[in-house]
């Protein structure tokens, strides 16, 4: 329960609806024990009213003949005299056998209503227990989901990189509906449990205790068995889940691929591989099908012979005079009232045991700290209009493979100055731009940002200056307005202000083209534009804000020459920003007012494009290979 104990501050917060959900529970309780006791006051009264005057009336003897003494109406019902007439009330015995007759209807009616009320209040009751202890772990659900969220923003790429996209999804959706299942039921079935068997034992034992260890002695049983059972359940659910997601996985894939999968007439090879993925789900379903259908069986099975031996052991006692016929009926009553809180304690011991390890995994998320944070004296001064960044001796190597990204880098960017960054494939371009953005830290050397250290700035403060495309373009399923307005980061764009970004980005006439024009929805990352539409559009997304330093990741790789030249044109117009372009193709960086080259990690050369093909360095040879393919 150790890592189920830190959601006590949660849990505190909604300390009033807990509190009243024990409230509800204990009167719910109280009315669903008192209803039985109806049931067996009744049949105890008309027992007596058959003993002491309709069987003597019907062996011939006369009302003058019968014992008055009994009280016919029980204590609770001593108001029933006066529906009933003036000559019946609880101090006399009925005088005659009509008398007896409505005496015998009355009783049943009342005790009856008296039932149907008592059980109609522990509803209301049972309601406002959901109201309170169920809505309170949804309230916790929700604030456990955004810490979970919260936290995912504040973690760094290198986390990203070591974690699965679906554990991560895993640990905000399955564990945190496994913790809300103990924060709920676990928690309401546990207090009605305990609430619940405190009264009806303590009623039974009153009536009679030997009747009360034979009727609960197959209980006890019941929670073991059911323990056993709902363990068998979940190790199987869970390798149903893993099956189902297997197959969730297999289909995701193959329709994001559909058109791969038909360019290579893959189609039954698929079908081949989705009915074996198919096989082996409904194998997995079909073995928790068949531990589940023990788990009704075996209750029934319990339930029954601990009535059957209240029954028996009750009727020896009732001949024995120990107690009356009505309290075999109540007995019974509280046997079944019983039946679900003992078959729950090894149901909630499973969901504790679930949510345990479940809280465990969302624990070790939420402890784990991001390498890159904000120092307490961060600079949280905004950027200036026309910041400078340095790099010196900066080194990076991949902390999962020991590969050395980047040499000992020195360069800087000045102020409203363009530079391009080219080199070979894997040659670290893009992790300067990372490393720009202090997504990571160098593993050795310094960058400076406004004469600041990276390290010492307030991240929000030095991102929010920032204008980023990736290279990978990343398009939400919304609007195509909505993803460029994604890009300002204050309020929410005009229409006028987007179509400019669009405009500037070269993909305002294909935006016009469509039906719907900046209303138009875009499928899952954008499936529904071309590579070039999407580029452009990420490009209008970051143009939008303005920013102050502007970083370019190979974005213009799927555009032509002629959109492209208009990008360019459109980027050098933002006067106020420094700008990194990074790119392969070297016609994207001849307008660069210094470009430099990257091989295996190491700056090679720099200079202006007319510089470095007068060298007749790497960049000169890339350029005439460019050339010779064109």
């Amino acid at each position: 329960m150790k890592s189920l104990f830190s959601l006590n501050p949660m849990i505190w917060n909604y300390r009033g609806r807990l509190f009243l959900g024990v409230v509800f529970i204990a009167f719910t309780n109280v009315f669903a024990v008192w209803a039985p006791s109806m049931i067996g006051e009744g049949v105890n009264a008309l027992n007596e009213a058959n003993r002491d005057f309709l069987v003597p009336l019907n062996d011939g003897a006369t009302f003058d003949e019968l014992s008055s003494e009994e009280v016919l109406i029980p204590d609770n019902l001593t108001w029933l005299g006066a529906l009933v007439g003036a000559d019946i009330a609880p101090d006399k015995a009925p005088s005659s056998r009509q008398d007896v007759l409505d005496l015998v209807v009355w009783i049943g009616l009342a005790q009856a209503g008296l039932f149907l009320l008592a059980y109609l209040i522990k509803g209301v009751f049972s309601f406002l227990t959901r109201q309170t202890v169920i809505v309170m772990s949804r309230l916790v659900e929700y604030d456990l989901k955004a810490a979970i969220y919260d936290h995912y923003q504040v973690l760094d790429t290198t986390f990203y990189k070591a974690h699965d996209t679906g554990d991560l999804m895993n640990r905000i959706s399955e564990d945190v509906n496994n913790v809300r299942m103990y924060l709920g039921p676990a928690i309401m079935y546990s207090l009605n449990l305990t609430v619940l068997v405190s009264l009806v034992v303590g009623v039974m034992l009153y009536i009679d205790p030997v009747l009360t260890a034979f009727a609960l002695l197959p209980l006890p049983l019941m929670s073991a068995g059911i323990y056993f059972i709902s363990a068998n359940i979940h190790r199987k659910s869970d390798a149903k889940q893993q099956a189902q997601s297997a197959v969730s996985s297999f289909v995701q894939q193959h329709i994001a691929g559909m058109r791969v999968l038909k360019s290579f007439h893959r189609e039954k090879a698929a079908a081949a591989r989705f009915d074996v993925e198919t096989d082996l789900y409904k194998m997995r379903v079909l073995d928790l099908v068949k531990v589940e259908a023990m788990f009704m069986p075996l209750i029934v099975l319990l339930v029954g012979l601990s009535t059957i031996l209240t029954v028996y052991v009750g009727g020896h006692r009732v001949a024995a005079g120990h107690l009356d016929l009505g309290h075999i009926f109540q007995f019974v009553f509280y046997v079944n009232l019983l039946t679900w809180p003992f078959a729950s304690v090894g149901w909630v011991t499973s969901l504790v045991q679930k949510a345990e390890a479940s809280m465990a995994r969302i624990l070790d998320f939420l402890h784990a700290q991001p390498a890159v944070q904000s120092p307490p004296d961060a600079r949280t001064t905004p950027l200036s209009n026309a910041p400078a960044l340095t790099f010196d001796n900066v080194t990076w190597t991949y902390p999962e493979t020991g590969i050395q990204a980047l040499n000992q880098v020195s360069f800087s960017v000045n102020a409203g100055e363009t530079v391009g960054i080219t080199g070979r494939t894997g040659s670290g371009k893009s992790t300067i731009l990372q490393l720009a953005m202090r997504m990571m830290d160098p593993s050795a050397g310094t960058i400076a940002l406004d004469g600041t250290p990276l390290h010492e700035w307030d991240l929000k403060a030095m991102r929010s200056g920032y204008g980023y495309v990736p290279q990978d373009v990343f398009l939400f399923s919304d609007t195509i307005a909505n993803n460029i307005a994604f890009g300002s980061e204050h309020a929410p764009p005009s229409l006028t202000q987007i179509e400019q970004a669009a405009t500037d980005a070269g993909v305002a006439g294909d935006i016009e083209g469509f039906e719907h024009r900046y209303d138009t929805l875009l499928g899952e990352r954008g499936v529904n534009l071309s590579g070039g539409q999407k580029q452009r559009i990420s490009i209008a997304r970051a143009l939008i804000k303005g920013p102050k330093m502007l970083l370019l990741d190979d974005c213009l790789s799927a555009v032509d020459t002629e959109t492209e030249d208009a990008i360019l044109y459109a980027i050098q117009r933002q006067e106020a920003a420094c700008t990194i372009m990074v790119s392969h193709r070297l016609a994207s960086l001849r307008g660069a007012d210094r470009i430099l080259v990257m091989d295996e990690g190491k700056l090679v050369e720099e200079g202006t494009h007319a510089e470095l093909l007068q060298a007749g360095g790497l960049y000169a040879t890339m350029h005439e290979q460019q050339q010779a393919e064109h």
